[in-house]
């Protein structure tokens, strides 16, 4: 059953990553994620990167793995990403 949130936003016709915080994954090819509304950065390695999100643990895993950019709502992490995931 839909949380009273999730009716709120289809009423008012917003996207889902806004309105319920929810994280949102955009890839660009195998060498750039970002990732919108995240809550923390557990593990930060070369090859492997653990965030936090609403929805769970997040894993990127990769070669030469760098946060680009980092602001209280969005991470840009570039290098060569093998994998995403949730755990």
């Amino acid at each position: 059953m839909p949380s009273i949130k999730e009716k709120m936003a289809g009423v008012m016709a917003l996207p889902k990553e806004i309105a319920l915080d929810m994280p949102l994954v955009m890839a660009t090819g195998r060498g750039e994620v970002s990732i919108e509304n995240y809550k923390n950065i557990l593990e930060f390695t070369e090859t492997k990167l653990r965030i936090g999100t609403k929805e769970g643990m997040m894993v990127i895993e990769g070669e030469r793995l760098k946060l680009r950019q980092i602001t209280t709502e969005n991470l840009l992490i570039s290098g060569r990403i093998t994998e995403i995931k949730y755990a």
